[in-house]
């Protein structure tokens, strides 16, 4: 088990190394770039979706929006549907960096995951969706107390 928790451990080191290293090559903060992951990864979003997805206060969303438009990675237009709502867009900018970035990295994932049999993927599908369901639960409870830490 112990072995488990070290290798959880050292895997999010790596996520986190990865982002920082996207982050730096993209000339933007880790905030930033956790912006452009939802606008790519969900298509046009309004700035209250991106503040709902990435938690972030609605006046830190528009700085970083402001951001991302500067750096040439989103456009805003108005929504045809209702034109006092703001959608944001990802660029053909940012669906490079998509291209070039984020595919290769989902490519040698699927790559090293064909190694394993159907059980075994279903196994590590469960696994993920419980380790996120831990740390979502965990994340809750260090926002939603003031209690003191054990």
């Amino acid at each position: 088990m112990d072995d488990i928790g070290m290798q959880l451990r050292l895997l999010q080191q790596s996520f986190d190394a990865f982002d920082e290293a996207v982050a730096t090559r993209l000339g933007l903060n880790r905030t930033d770039l956790r912006c452009l992951d939802v606008v790519l990864g969900s298509g046009p979003l309004s700035a209250g979706g991106i503040s709902t997805a990435v938690k972030l206060s609605p006046a830190a969303t528009t700085t970083a929006i402001d951001r991302l438009e500067r750096a040439g990675y989103v456009t805003r237009t108005r929504d045809d549907e209702n034109r006092r709502r703001v959608l944001v867009t990802a660029t053909e900018a940012a669906r490079t960096v998509e291209r070039e970035i984020f595919r290769p990295v989902g490519r040698a994932g699927a790559q090293a995951l064909s190694r394993y049999d159907e059980d075994q993927l279903a196994i590590i599908l469960d696994f993920l969706r419980t380790a996120r369901q831990v740390q979502q639960a965990q994340t809750t409870r260090l926002t939603t107390t003031t209690a003191p830490l054990d």
